[in-house]
């Protein structure tokens, strides 16, 4: 943490002048049909507040030059489409910034038109449990540094247990029930340091620069996705500039790097390439410190125009990962364990869309994934193996979607996928006791799993009339390694109370196979139910303006057939990568007796940025308990019971912007350690009488963050300040047993932490 203050420090300095007079910055930009992605030529574009404005050429395109350097909200307005209007676009001085706005078609009753501008995204209009947040929110969150799944983080529909990871445990899940979308592939994981078979990491591997927008979806989603039990994450990323190159050096809490882009001849396409290397490992070096992760990542996107119908685009992300804690350092800093990790992964995609005609379209995807984990690590007590781990992950997948439009009142989306995998296991865990006291002797896997999964949905869109939409929905997933197929039907209706007031329900059955490096441990777990859950969300909308919305969901979900291990009966085997240093550890037997639910309610308001001010209140109420082999039910260790959060901005001009973010939560549940087995065992040992019965401290902090935009010569640069735990709060991360001292301890998660960035535009 030292090492980290020390260098983020020197980091932060002020521009003194603006050089000479510049010609301003252009808006370039595309309008299309959200569902048939059908350009629209002829609508209305237009600056609020201004008099400036356009209209789309025959291919949807439009262009407004020569503005003064600012933040603008664009507004939209075509015939047959609900009016939109896109806040946070950000000006330049010569740049060019590229905006795709969608629009939602909306019939039109009579001749007379009533119109209101809507500020949230179509997605966000049409779906329950869903949250959109656009490139510019992304970027300015005062807790991001640089990492997608903290901003979401904030959100109320995601536990807050530890800081230090950024693993998404949604509506009282674990992170193994969350997947990611980048373009329409599905990624393994998108962070450095991943947790083998679940979703969570250390921090992420995106470049926030390249993501065009995030639809984060936490219950009730449609029949498209499948194999998750609680949420998706779905992000698109943007395509390079189309009309000159551009250049970025960053310099942040993530590492420095750099982002280039530009066009292909005749502009019908782009490239767009990021870098990225954390620096604290090369100061750590200078300073004679050993104990410092190191890693890098980069990411490119490729998209070429085919014809007037016809696009091909090509994405490719990587990250490496390294680790080495040697014995010595880790008894000055209390580390129970020494050794070496690494981890490598990549994801290279292939996308090909096709525009049938102003009715539909197919978008078609393959794609390969790999991830390969290095673990090598020793008791520090005693220097035994505590665990090895040299395992492979390879995934092939291909999956097709497709939209039709029938007419304003029906469409249809359908699609099929199919995924290979290949895993090789080679694992070695030593001697130990496990968290109920049952001694475990050592033992090795060496195992090549390979297994297919296919599939298909179909999801009907009927609206009847204007206020009523409903969606009815299925899929069917069939998974070689259970030999079975399971049929997921999902419905969701929305109703137009008023014109400010909506209401939403939705339900569906969601199936999820075991992680593969769980199934590995034990050939037997093929003849064991898949798992599932049942998910039900009622919720409404009420827009007190423009750019202004309440929404309220209450939801309920059940689990059924999940793992458990009858020597642990009283644990929930999906949940210990919480407490057991993020692996799923050799388990001889598990049946699938376990059950799950959670039932809570959320309340959340939201302004998007129209003048000056921006922000969200939110605050939600829930329980999340499991059924133990011996038939008691307890709480999960995601169980916050309550999270309520403020966060927003001010952005007094165009050089100055200030934000912050504030967060209180219960404290989660935890086991308390039975004392006299923990000292005789020398490690951690449960109370099996209370297991999950205690609570950590309220957790509770301040985030601050400052921007501050400087228009140069031909080139604009960015500087932030971004204070996290403002007022030093010691929020719990764990309590443990210390091995090196045979005693209980406890762990902390981020103190005070100043995180500075820069960022420069050529």
């Amino acid at each position: 943490m030292r090492i980290l203050r020390s260098l983020l420090l020197w980091s932060c300095f002020y521009c003194s002048s603006i050089i000479g007079q510049t010609p301003g910055g252009t808006i370039k930009g595309l309008i299309i049909d959200k569902e048939t992605k059908e350009t629209l030529p002829g609508a209305n574009v237009w600056i609020v507040g201004t008099s400036r404005g356009a209209v789309t050429k025959t291919d949807g395109s439009f262009e407004i030059k020569e503005l003064t350097s600012g933040t603008y909200s664009l507004s939209v307005q075509y015939i047959g489409y609900a009016v939109f209007t896109k806040p946070d676009v950000i000006v330049r001085e010569q740049r060019i910034t590229p905006v795709l706005i969608e629009l939602l078609p909306e019939d039109v009753e009579g001749e007379t038109i009533e119109v209101h501008a809507d500020y949230f995204s179509a997605t966000e209009s049409a779906s329950t449990s869903t949250t959109n947040l656009s490139s510019e929110e992304v970027r300015r969150s005062s807790a991001a540094a640089g990492d997608v799944s903290r901003i979401i983080a904030g959100l109320p529909s995601v536990a807050k247990t530890d800081e230090q990871k950024n693993s998404l445990a949604v509506r009282g899940g674990s992170p193994t029930e969350n997947a990611f979308f980048v373009d329409g592939i599905e990624i393994p994981n998108i962070n450095h340091f991943p947790t083998q078979g679940s979703s969570g990491g250390a921090i992420g591997i995106l470049n926030v620069d390249l993501i065009q927008d995030v639809n984060f979806m936490t219950g009730g989603f449609s029949s498209a996705y499948g194999d998750r039990l609680s949420s998706v994450l779905d992000l698109r990323l943007r395509e390079g500039n189309r009309d000159a190159m551009d250049g970025q050096w960053d310099l942040n809490f993530g590492g420095t790097g750099g982002v280039f882009e530009g066009p292909f001849s005749g502009k019908k396409g782009s490239w767009l390439f990021s870098v990225r290397r954390s620096y604290v490992d090369i100061i750590a070096k200078m300073i004679d410190v050993n104990v410092t992760p190191w890693y890098a990542d980069a990411q490119s996107k490729i998209v070429y125009d085919v014809g007037n119908n016809h696009q091909l685009s090509l994405i490719h992300i990587s990250g490496y990962d390294e680790n080495n804690i040697s014995k010595k350092q880790g008894k000055k800093l209390d580390i129970p364990t020494y050794g070496k990790e690494t981890h490598l992964q990549n994801t290279t995609g292939l996308t090909w869309r096709w525009l049938w005609n102003k009715k539909g379209y197919t978008l078609g995807v393959v794609s390969f994934s790999a991830i390969r984990f290095g673990t090598d690590f020793n008791s520090a007590r005693t220097d035994s193996l505590l665990i090895k781990n040299k395992s492979s992950e390879n995934y092939i997948q291909y999956r097709q979607t497709a939209f039709y439009r029938f007419n304003n009142f029906h469409s249809l989306e359908f699609g099929w996928h199919a995924k290979t995998d290949v895993n090789h296991y080679d694992q070695a865990y030593g001697a130990n006791t496990d968290p109920v006291g049952n001694v475990i002797p050592s033992m090795t896997l060496n195992d090549k799993l390979k297994t297919f999964q296919t599939g298909f949905f179909a999801t009907y869109t009927m609206r009847p009339f204007q206020k009523l939409e409903t969606q009815i929905g299925t899929r069917g997933d069939y998974f070689s390694y259970t030999q079975r197929w399971h049929v997921s039907p999902r419905v969701s209706v929305g109703y137009e109370l008023t014109t400010a007031t909506s209401a939403q329900i939705a339900a569906g059955i969601y199936y999820q196979n075991l992680p593969k490096n769980l199934l590995a441990q034990n050939k037997a777990l093929k003849n064991n139910n898949d798992p599932y859950a049942v998910h039900y969300v009622a919720g409404m909308r009420h827009r007190f303006s423009e750019d202004t919305r309440l929404t309220v969901e209450g939801y309920l979900k059940e689990y059924y057939h999940m793992p458990m291990d009858p020597t642990q009966p009283g644990l929930f085997v999906v949940d210990e990568i919480q407490y057991r240093n993020g692996f799923f550890y050799d388990h001889a037997t598990l049946n699938d007796d376990g059950k799950a639910r959670v039932i809570g309610i959320e309340v959340t308001i939201q302004k998007k940025l129209a003048r000056r001010f921006y922000g969200i209140i939110s605050g939600t109420y829930y329980q999340s308990r499991y059924k133990g082999l011996d038939h008691r039910w307890r709480d999960r260790v995601f169980d916050n019971r309550f999270i309520a959060g403020i966060e927003g901005g001010f952005k007094p001009n165009a050089k100055w912007e200030y934000s912050g973010r504030f967060i209180i939560a219960g404290g989660a549940p935890y086991t308390p350690f039975n004392v006299p087995a923990s000292e005789a065992a020398q490690q951690a040992v449960f109370d099996v009488n209370q297991i999950n019965a205690k609570r950590y401290p309220v957790y509770h902090s301040m985030n601050l963050r400052a921007d501050r935009r400087f228009q140069l010569s031909g080139s604009n640069l960015i500087t932030y300040i971004s204070l996290w735990n403002v007022y030093n709060q010691k929020n719990v991360a764990s309590y443990y047993w210390n091995e090196i001292e045979n005693k209980k301890d406890k762990a902390y998660q981020w103190g005070f932490v100043p995180v500075f960035g820069l960022e420069y535009e050529f």
